[in-house]
């Protein structure tokens, strides 16, 4: 069996536990048009349809589900998938994959479609054929200032961390800092870490801080391995501050630097230190903290 049939039975299994039998069957006869017809005008109508047959409730996969969607497809995320988006996904997989007519099709879909449609078809780009064609359509999607459909992009997404040039990279992860995205749901944020990031986010804490608000404790994640001088400055003023994410923030972040400087500063904080050692502050509890707290 090819990956690519293997994930189709997973999406299919993973709708047959979840919806009823009407909307199988109107899924399944909508699959068999698109695959045995010349003509995309039954496609694009029953991906547009879809709605009335299946509706937004979260997929809420088992622990067995996600670890199956990461073997077909590594860093396949769709926990966070609604039963639209995958049973559009499903359907978009059955298309024929001739690279013309495809991207004929999958290029009319991403402009005509609406904010529910266009999140389904970025979710679903670590799914599609012909990824490297499809990375300008990726980068332009970024541009938004639609969550749902930057998050679609950005998050749970290995897309982006697969793909991305640098300067894209860097650019995806600012908007997400500057849109208070939770940036550990950004895939291999860590590995993908460099200089010029830090850079980035050093300045943008400074035009934050000028402008009298706040800085998201997430973003100290971004200049771990890259401390300077500067930096050092930095986060020596975020542990002055009053919000304990903050200064949580800031000792994780000096928490793996070597400098002699870091170890004094920490050792004013030996009880976060501790529960860092433990694993009880790690970057993850500090993003979930953080969007738990501004809503």
């Amino acid at each position: 069996m090819t990956p690519q049939i293997e994930m189709k039975c997973f999406l299919r299994k993973i709708l047959e536990n979840r919806v009823e039998e009407k909307s199988r069957s109107w899924l399944d006869q909508k699959v068999n048009q698109t695959e045995n017809t010349s003509s995309n005008s039954t496609f694009f109508l029953a991906f547009s349809q879809a709605s009335r047959f299946f509706n937004k409730e979260k997929l809420g996969l088992s622990k067995q589900e996600k670890e199956q969607a990461d073997q077909l497809v590594p860093g396949f995320d769709p926990d966070h998938w609604n039963l639209l988006q995958t049973a559009r996904t499903y359907l978009l997989l059955h298309f024929p994959q001739e690279k013309e007519r495809w991207f004929a099709a999958i290029n009319q879909l991403f402009e005509t479609g609406d904010m529910y449609e266009q999140q389904a078809l970025y979710a679903a780009l670590p799914l599609m054929p012909f990824p490297e064609d499809l990375l300008p359509r990726a980068i332009d999607g970024c541009r938004t200032n639609m969550t749902l459909i930057f998050d679609a992009i950005a998050l749970n997404n290995p897309f982006p961390a697969n793909y991305f040039p640098e300067a894209n990279w860097n650019q995806l992860v600012l908007k997400s800092i500057f849109m208070q995205r939770p940036l550990y749901r950004i895939q291999k944020l860590d590995e993908r870490r460099n200089p010029a990031l830090a850079s980035i986010a050093s300045d943008f804490a400074h035009e934050r801080w000028a402008a009298g608000r706040e800085v998201m404790p997430e973003l100290w994640r971004l200049v771990a391995p890259f401390i300077n001088e500067t930096i050092m400055a930095d986060l020596k003023k975020v542990l002055e501050s009053s919000d304990q994410l903050e200064v949580e923030a800031g000792l994780l972040a000096l928490f793996g630097c070597d400098s002699e400087e870091a170890k004094q500063l920490l050792q004013g904080h030996n009880e976060e230190v501790m529960a860092i050692e433990y694993g009880e502050i790690t970057w993850e509890k500090i993003g979930r903290d953080f969007q738990d707290k501004k809503g």
